[in-house]
């Protein structure tokens, strides 16, 4: 049974407009963590997943409605839980006819909430429509995969697609594409997203990643577990030694975008929305 059947994702559920902090729903990541033999102790990578909210609202003293985006990150450590998506979702719509004292105590209550669903400190940030409009959106960087003349026959998991360029030769750089998808592996329902991948060690060929990336196409996983995948398959392909960072972006569904990052180094990515999402 995966972690998440018992939690309210494809299920009938009631949307309560009544601020109830018991929606939250979290998953222990260990259990898939040990599915990818991933010591939580000794994880190989530094993490985050950055989520994006573009449905939260909330009612004033005097009655009056806001609205925000808001930005999440929540951090990736040995006794961390990822907040279930659907739960996190109904959560955020039990704010919907709820009277919050100002934008302060509308962040320091998603704050706590989250922060002890996720057994670890989330880190929230409140944005009004106008800063929203002034990020703007932006585009991956390094060179894009997806003009490559390649065949494709594989659209099931197969990471022995990948491969070095023949020879010794070494490379710096950013690679992305945008025919990342994978499915939901509770509801079946598709979940499509860009990644890139930034890397220092023997060069990749860049055809058999393309078709790598392809091949998830029909792999059931939570977004957090394919980057986590592809961190893993790539770092073995490289070898010991060598810098990686693999960062996907997610479409949103119900108002929400996840946005895993993990990294051969410790930090937090750059929050770029694409024009997709």
């Amino acid at each position: 049974m995966h972690p998440a059947e018992q939690s309210p994702l494809g299920k009938s559920s009631s949307y309560n407009g009544i601020y109830t902090p018991s929606l939250l729903y979290p998953i222990p990541r260990q259990p898939i963590w040990q599915e990818l033999g991933i010591d939580p102790q000794r994880l190989p990578f530094h993490g985050v997943d950055v989520w994006n909210s573009y449905e939260v609202s909330w009612l004033t003293p005097s009655g009056k409605p806001e609205v925000a985006a808001v930005e999440f990150v929540f951090p990736v450590t040995a006794n961390a839980r990822i907040v279930e998506s659907k739960s996190f979702k109904l959560y955020l719509n039990s704010f919907n006819q709820t009277v919050f004292r100002d934008r302060a105590d509308v962040l320091r209550t998603l704050e706590s909430d989250l922060s002890v669903t996720a057994q670890a400190p989330v880190m929230v940030r409140l944005l009004t429509m106008p800063r929203l409009q002034q990020v703007g959106v932006g585009r991956l960087p390094g060179e894009c995969l997806d003009d490559l003349d390649v065949t494709i026959d594989v659209y099931e998991y197969s990471p022995e697609l990948l491969q070095r360029v023949p020879g010794d030769g070494w490379a710096r750089e950013t690679l992305h594409s945008h025919l990342l998808k994978s499915n939901c592996p509770v509801t079946g329902q598709p979940d499509w997203g860009s990644v890139a991948i930034s890397y220092a060690g023997p060069a990749l060929d860049k055809a058999a990643l393309l078709r790598y990336l392809v091949s998830f196409r029909q792999h059931g996983d939570f977004h957090e577990q394919c980057v986590e995948r592809i961190f893993l398959d790539l770092q073995r392909v490289l070898g010991e030694g060598c810098e990686l960072t693999v960062y996907a972006r997610y479409l949103r569904r119900g108002g929400l975008d996840i946005n895993p990052w993990r990294s051969t180094h410790p930090g937090t990515p750059d929050n770029t929305r694409l024009a997709r999402q």
